[in-house]
């Protein structure tokens, strides 16, 4: 981790993950939850929580309760920066909601010996993510290698912000789901995303679940509404609900998931 990763800057503006627009100030985490790879170890139950500090406190925390986690302040030591109690006066509860970016969840194992000569962000939470275990994926593969199917994770992540972070209002940035770019496909079987319709529905049953135990869920958007240039695929995934015909002045195409999607928000 990188003494210049991330602190504050003036006037209530943090550069990589604080903005403030119109006295709205809101923060944006991208993450994935973590399961235990092991239910019934302990050591593993600790690194799937510790990776969340990582993962998730490392932002939240600051904002919730002016300083980072308590496993990362330990672990990370003299090379994560101290907050002055001026920068922690002003970060604490500076937010007016937090903005969630969830796709999938991983599972994690307790690393208790880390590289110690080439530190690094990945390293230091001592923990080992997996997207399988015994052999079994955790949930269905989709086009992206690191993104299963895991809709109970949404769940948990907001129960679990609801729980550790006082409750924000939470609104989810980013959910969707990647299919391959195949070439070969005609246009009209493109547009048949049945995978998408599925990860949409449980994702938002699994949402709601949440908002009924006492989630603070204001509001949900799908990633994405329309094909894109994806930053770690280019082209050769599809995200959106509009299918773009790149090879033909880019024609826009509703997928079956954007009739879905309309059908869903009508009712």
């Amino acid at each position: 981790m990188e003494r210049n990763s991330f602190h504050l800057c003036s006037y209530n503006i943090s550069y990589s993950f604080h903005l403030c627009s119109h006295n709205i100030c809101y923060y944006t985490c991208v993450t994935a939850h973590a399961n235990t790879k092991s239910p019934k170890s302990e050591e593993d139950i600790k690194a799937a929580y510790r990776e969340l500090d990582f993962l998730f406190g490392w932002f939240a925390n600051p904002l919730t309760y002016g300083d980072y986690p308590e496993t990362m302040k330990a672990i990370v030591g003299h090379r994560l920066p101290k907050f002055t109690k001026e920068e922690s006066a002003l970060v604490k509860g500076s937010i007016d909601f937090l903005g969630v970016n969830y796709y999938t969840t991983n599972y994690a194992a307790n690393n208790p010996a880390p590289n110690k000569i080439n530190f690094s962000y990945t390293g230091d939470s001592q923990t080992i993510l997996s997207t399988s275990k015994g052999g079994h994926p955790i949930g269905t593969p989709t086009a992206l290698n690191w993104l299963f199917i895991y809709p109970k994770g949404i769940y948990d992540l907001m129960l679990y912000v609801r729980d550790k972070y006082k409750n924000p209002p939470v609104y989810i940035t980013e959910n969707g789901l990647a299919d391959a770019n195949n070439a070969s496909l005609p246009v009209k079987e493109a547009l048949k995303d049945g995978l998408r319709i599925r990860y949409l529905a449980s994702h938002l049953q699994y949402l709601s679940k949440a908002i009924k135990e006492g989630a603070n869920v204001k509001g949900y958007y799908q990633w994405a509404f329309w094909d894109d240039f994806e930053w770690d695929a280019g082209y050769t995934v599809r995200f959106g609900m509009i299918y773009i015909d790149f090879k033909n002045n880019l024609k826009r195409y509703m997928k079956y998931s954007a009739y879905w999607f309309k059908m869903f928000l009508l009712h």
